[in-house]
């Protein structure tokens, strides 16, 4: 009766919604054995699964190498996943015992190819619950690297091996699925009240709250000493990569144990600002989105979800643009306060997301 999360260690994005979907199970079905293989951050689960799980460390997919947030190694990410992919059938084979010894019933993929091939041979269902697939990511790059023509196709054959895909908003890829079902956003929501957490962080001078988000890579070389006197205060969040003794006096500093110390989770700080800066990318979209927050985004290099969530995201959030050169060395007052104007979308969507698959889930035990 178990259920395998199998999950890319790429970024926090991937763990971060899957822990919603394993939280939502394990509340509606706590007798149900839960399983997670993946190389994802430690901290991070450590940090955000609040039902019991079986956590084993286990190379599921390679993802994307990365030199910081917005810099991509493409070479670096090509030649991994194609090492990987040279001993996918063996690993198959193994992860497959794993899953008969465990007493598998469904595989939740997001969004590695292996496990699917892994759960055919088991004899299980195995579902893909993402936005993105992989071979839709490096079919993007393969044109200029060589040797590795072969890859996108052979994930694809992988993933048409899952019995349906789950599909999230700000898409691509999923053209191998034989099912494809459109799911409403999974996102982190906080249950705070934003003036509360403002309290707590010691942020009740009026001023709006510009949180830097950058995840597990940070941005190199930011330097945030020119934004003294800024009309904004600055949040400081773990993972950054910048000096914070350079940070203004009035700099709210957020790190992981200062969160936990109070009581707070990161998308309680999301809702709590005002602003977030950051890459877009599904993570801090989807918790900017489910908690009413602005997003100031940078470009990210050439990743194929760039585009996608640049066009879409005007529909569902408040954001504006701010160029890399801009990011780490100036001043950020003119698109602060012309993002604050921005008035909300009409309509939000759906971030229910991980309550739908949960119950999905349960329903295939």
């Amino acid at each position: 009766m178990a259920v395998a999360f199998c999950i890319s260690g790429h970024g926090f994005g991937h763990a971060s919604r899957q822990v919603e979907v394993i939280n939502a199970l394990g509340q509606l079905c706590p007798t149900v054995p839960i399983a997670l293989f993946t190389e994802a951050s430690p901290w991070l689960l450590d940090r955000t699964v609040r039902v019991p799980v079986a956590r084993r460390p286990w190379a599921v997919d390679t993802g994307a190498v990365q030199r910081d947030s917005l810099h991509l190694d493409i070479g670096a990410t090509l030649e991994a996943a194609a090492r990987f992919e040279a001993s996918a059938d063996a690993a198959a084979v193994s992860l497959a015992r794993e899953f008969r010894a465990a007493g598998t019933r469904v595989v939740v993929c997001d969004a590695p190819a292996m496990p699917c091939t892994a759960a055919a041979l088991a004899g299980i269902p195995a579902i893909v619950l993402a936005n993105f697939t992989w071979d839709w990511i490096y079919e993007d790059f393969i044109d200029d690297h060589a040797g590795v023509d072969d890859l996108p196709r052979r994930l694809g054959a992988r993933y048409a091996e899952a019995d349906a895909a789950w599909r999230l908003p700000m898409y691509g890829g999923f053209q191998t699925f034989r099912t494809v079902l459109d799911f409403p956003w999974i996102a982190r929501r906080s249950m705070r009240d934003p003036h509360d957490t403002r309290r707590l962080i010691g942020a009740v001078d009026g001023r709006p709250l510009v949180l830097i988000s950058f995840g597990g890579y940070g941005v190199s070389g930011m330097t945030l000493a020119h934004h003294a006197g800024a009309p904004y205060r600055l949040v400081l969040s773990a993972g950054a990569q910048h000096g914070t003794t350079d940070a203004p006096a009035d700099s709210v500093h957020a790190d992981r144990d200062s969160l936990d110390a109070l009581g707070l989770r990161y998308e309680d700080l999301v809702a709590a600002c005002d602003v977030v800066v950051s890459k877009p990318g599904y993570g801090i979209v989807s918790e900017c989105v489910a908690n009413g927050t602005a997003l100031l985004y940078t470009d990210r290099g050439r990743f194929r979800e760039y585009p996608v969530m640049v066009e879409q995201m005007p529909s569902v959030m408040r954001c504006g643009f701010l160029a890399n050169d801009l990011l780490a060395h100036g001043r950020w007052d003119a698109e602060v306060e012309a993002l604050l104007a921005q008035p909300a979308p009409a309509a939000r969507p759906l971030v229910n997301g991980a309550e739908v698959a949960a119950g999905m889930l349960s329903a295939m035990l």
